[in-house]
């Protein structure tokens, strides 16, 4: 990666890395040789049993931590394991995101608006990630360039809202870019060497999107790997006046 190239013990950290394009991260950046310390977490054990595997085949570079990331005593706990091995991270992205499960479908009309879901999508989309910005500014308050990366999802975009529908996820992603755009004000004051973006990276082929692939032209819907390696593409070409902005997986600046 470009941006740690000036570095030769990157330390990272892979929040939401169970499956999909978290798990893509983990396994990309396992393979860089400058990256010394890979931190992962997930959920749900039963269904993270690639990541367990990786871990136990890289024991030496990769760390799995389970913690669900919207109880912040759990955020606190995983910090702290991370602090006793090392002092600093230089790049962490949320990849943790919640479109639908067993029981909450994205809602296509205000006959489907229900507060609790509402809720649980602003848990997970938006307060979870101000909640690692808070726990980890004292991992980036180093003298190095590092990155803190959500990903978001052009869905969120007010000013590119065109079709309606999907309030929940919609807004929950609208709440994440206003809170990283905050997160980046604060931590260019007290870690001003951190570039903090939220991301959209595309329609990619995971559980996520999977319900929702239809409509999808066949050369939108992107491969895991592809959708990791132009991520990491954009985010090797940040600079430091990056920092607060939405990027799409193309390097365009999305509007808010």
């Amino acid at each position: 990666m470009a941006f740690i190239n000036q570095i030769s013990n990157a330390n990272v950290l892979i929040v939401g890395a169970s499956q999909g394009i978290g798990l893509g991260f983990v396994q990309k950046l396992l393979q860089d040789d400058k990256i010394a310390k890979i931190y992962a977490t997930y959920r749900q054990q039963e269904l993270a049993d690639e990541l367990i595997t990786l871990e136990s085949e890289n024991s030496e570079k990769l760390t799995c931590l389970q913690i669900d990331i919207t109880d912040e005593s759990q955020i606190i706990e995983a910090v702290q394991k991370i602090r006793a091995q090392v002092n600093k991270l230089h790049f962490v992205i949320n990849c943790v995101g919640l479109l639908h499960d067993e029981t909450l479908q994205p809602e296509k009309s205000l006959r489907q608006i229900n507060a609790d879901n509402l809720l649980r999508y602003f848990q997970v989309n938006s307060i979870a990630s101000v909640l690692l910005a808070k726990h980890l500014l004292p991992l980036f308050r180093h003298q190095e360039r590092s990155i803190f990366a959500s990903i978001s999802a052009k869905v969120g975009s007010i000013g590119d809202n065109q079709l309606g529908g999907w309030y929940g996820y919609r807004a929950s992603k609208a709440a994440l870019n206003m809170f990283m755009r905050t997160v980046a004000i604060e931590y260019g004051r007290n870690s001003p060497k951190t570039i903090v973006v939220t991301l959209h990276p595309g329609t990619t082929d995971t559980r996520l999107s999977r319900p929702f692939q239809g409509n999808v032209p066949a050369e939108k819907l992107f491969s895991v790997e592809r959708t990791v390696s132009q991520l990491l593409a954009v985010i090797e070409q940040l600079q430091q006046e990056d920092s607060g902005q939405f990027f799409s997986w193309d390097g365009s600046r999305l509007p808010w």
